[in-house]
């Protein structure tokens, strides 16, 4: 395990997260978002018993109907809204189980509709004038499967080692080292792993832990396998506290193509080691931090492949 140089890091100020995706939304995610005010005025004027029926499950206090019918609406805003739903008992908490990312939604439809008209133009042209647009058109479907690829989210099976420190991402692992980490001190170790645009995107918590905060930092794009990519790009820091007062970080941090990172835990909420926290879109990397002595074996080196929920990168000391 290397020993880094102290982290110069080129960053502003952080920002507390507005959102669960604090860099903007894209045209996909407004469409959402514009839908969704379109669905509330609907059940507020004409599902009376729904929206009723609602009022009695969200926790927090009795929200407009104009912001929130449903825990759909909480989607988007569940890190800073004052309102929530019991899993338990969130008839749209199984969307979690499609196999695609519930916060890649927008742009798995987004992406297919606008893909499969220009599939549909292309292929059209291919048969009325010249079959040699069947080339682009079989170009389109590969970038078609590439997206649905992308936004795959499996299921995991979750080791039940509770000393078992698991991988936050897939990918692979860049750098295993110590650092001076800002919060957390000299002699931090410092796990980096890098995600291709073929990996599965899912950020998971490395350990039993309560989420306590989020700090949002405005950055560069560059290559996630860049050296200076996690001092200088865009990144979110999520802090956690697990057993025995373990203070960890896990670090999303933005690459050339991603763009968008999304965190959806919510302060003081409770995690189990393996429970999806978040996701970045597209290529990008993912770091796990925490004081070097709390860890008795690391397991990993780069150029590892990891799992998230599923790979160890070491073990508690």
């Amino acid at each position: 395990m290397s020993v880094a140089a102290p982290p110069s890091f080129d960053l502003p100020k952080p920002e507390s997260p507005t959102s669960v995706q604090p860099g903007g939304f894209g045209i996909f995610v407004r469409l959402e978002l514009a839908w969704g005010s379109v669905r509330r005025a609907i059940l507020s004027h004409f599902c009376k018993a729904h929206c009723q029926r609602w009022r009695s499950k969200l926790q927090g206090g009795t929200p407009d109907l104009s912001d929130v019918v449903d825990s759909r609406d909480l989607k988007f805003f569940r890190n800073v809204s004052p309102f929530w739903v019991n899993r338990a008992e969130d008839d749209y908490y199984s969307r979690e189980s499609l196999g695609f990312a519930r916060y890649g939604f927008a742009e798995l439809v987004g992406f297919s509709v606008t893909l499969g008209s220009l599939f549909l133009a292309i292929s059209i042209t291919a048969v009325l004038i010249t079959p040699w647009m069947l080339i682009p058109s079989t170009a389109v479907v590969f970038l078609w499967l590439e997206v649905l690829w992308f936004f795959r989210d499996p299921e995991r099976v979750i080791p039940e080692d509770p000393r078992a420190v698991l991988s936050p991402a897939d990918g692979t692992v860049t750098h295993v080292e110590t650092v001076d980490e800002p919060g957390l001190g000299p002699g931090t170790l410092r796990i980096s792993i890098f995600l291709s645009v073929f990996n599965v995107h899912g950020n998971r918590v490395p350990l039993n832990a309560r989420f306590r905060e989020a700090q949002y930092f405005r950055g560069r794009y560059l290559d996630a396998r860049h050296p200076d990519c996690s001092k200088q790009n865009e990144q979110l820091w999520a802090d956690f506290t697990g057993s025995n007062n373990l203070e960890f970080r896990v670090k999303q941090i933005s690459g050339a193509i991603a763009r968008r990172i999304v965190c959806f835990a919510r302060p003081g909420e409770d995690f189990r080691a393996g429970d999806r926290y978040g996701m970045i879109k597209f290529g990008s990397r993912t770091e796990f931090l925490c004081p070097a002595n709390r860890v008795k074996d690391v397991l990993v080196k780069p150029g590892d492949k990891v799992r998230g929920g599923v790979s160890v990168l070491g073990r508690l000391a």
